[in-house]
């Protein structure tokens, strides 16, 4: 069975780790109600600390661990394969740790480096957005892998894997433009979302403007707080409110293909069809993007080259061969069942 660690630990109380490492280390910026809530659960688990061997020479790790935000998200799955593969075949451990959607992955990690001594990371899916000084806490070299960053961020300040999540978002929708659709819908992140979620939203308006099309934010449908983010229960709770809404569209646009399956769904239950009624378009080219009834139009990513450059980059970062890289891969319209031209 795997160790617990203090990250089991914190979320076992209901606290953050520092929270936890403050406790444990008897620190006065924290109540003694708190401390002795952790320390019964640190007891009650049995937890021993990695670092509780302070004397013990530190021996030299060869960690790479990988940080994912949407474990259920399937397009994932093969990412986690080859990340895995590629990292064993350096003759490194691979290290997979979920990070809830509550959680601060940049404080997960820096947890993880000192728990793990690890050698690099990889931050892979996710809303992320964390200031400059917040990245530079992290002392391991690290590489977002398919999260699209906006113009804010510094390029020399990070590195990154991804396709043009902006410009393939905007491929998506003047296809359907060009296919008559003039009232699309979007089923889309946050408006506070500052990676692929407002990526993919900006590409969506770029492409109406470019059309003619009028903005209507009566359209734009974000997902619920209160759901996991881009799972078929969001897509399929948001296309039912917009639904019941009345608002006309021909068309929906989630930004995601698990968004858009939940969207049919809501589409069928309403007796509605898909495309006679309603266009569906998603986003990433998941396996259940073709085998879903109808087969959906989508954006296919390349996953496994993703991945595969992700490790070759961090790597690369951990060798001192360079200070930082991006690389951005094209990504393929796959038009299929689930939209039609309307004139």
């Amino acid at each position: 069975m795997e160790r617990m660690t203090i990250i089991d630990i914190a979320k076992m109380c209901g606290v953050g780790v520092t929270t936890v490492s403050r406790a444990m280390n008897n620190h006065p910026d924290i109540s003694e109600e708190t401390k002795a809530m952790i320390m019964k659960v640190i007891k009650e688990n049995h937890y021993v600390p990695n670092n509780s061997a302070r004397n013990l020479k530190r021996s030299a790790s060869k960690t790479i661990a990988v940080l994912i935000k949407g474990i259920t998200n399937p397009f994932f799955n093969h990412m986690i394969k080859v990340f895995e593969q590629e990292i064993q075949r350096k003759k490194y451990s691979f290290f997979l740790q979920r990070v809830d959607e509550n959680q601060d992955e940049i404080e997960v990690a820096i947890e993880l480096e000192k728990e793990k001594r690890l050698k690099g990371i990889v931050f892979l899916g996710g809303y992320f957005s964390h200031s400059q000084e917040k990245l530079n806490q992290l002392t391991v070299p690290f590489v977002l892998s398919t999260i699209g960053m906006t113009e804010e961020f510094d390029l020399n300040n990070y590195s990154s894997v991804s396709v043009d999540d902006f410009k393939e978002s905007y491929r998506m929708v003047d296809y359907l433009c060009n296919q008559g659709h003039t009232k699309i819908a979007i089923i889309t992140a946050a408006m506070d979302d500052v990676s692929i979620g407002k990526l993919r939203y900006e590409g969506y308006k770029q492409a109406l403007k470019d059309h003619g099309i009028d903005y209507n934010a009566q359209l734009v449908w974000c997902m619920k707080e209160n759901i996991e983010s881009y799972t078929m229960e969001n897509g399929y709770t948001v296309t039912k409110d917009m639904l019941e809404s009345n608002e006309e569209f021909t068309a929906i646009y989630a930004i995601s293909d698990n968004l858009a399956v939940g969207a049919c769904r809501a589409i069928f239950e309403a007796e509605k069809r898909v495309p006679e009624d309603y266009s569906v378009a998603g986003f990433d080219g998941l396996d259940i993007s073709f085998y879903y009834n109808p087969s959906l139009t989508t954006i296919r990513q390349p996953v496994e080259e993703i991945a595969e450059e992700t490790i070759k980059i961090l790597f690369d970062l951990i060798n001192k061969k360079i200070t930082h890289a991006h690389k951005v891969f094209p990504a393929d319209l796959i038009v299929r069942e689930s939209t039609r031209a309307i004139l």
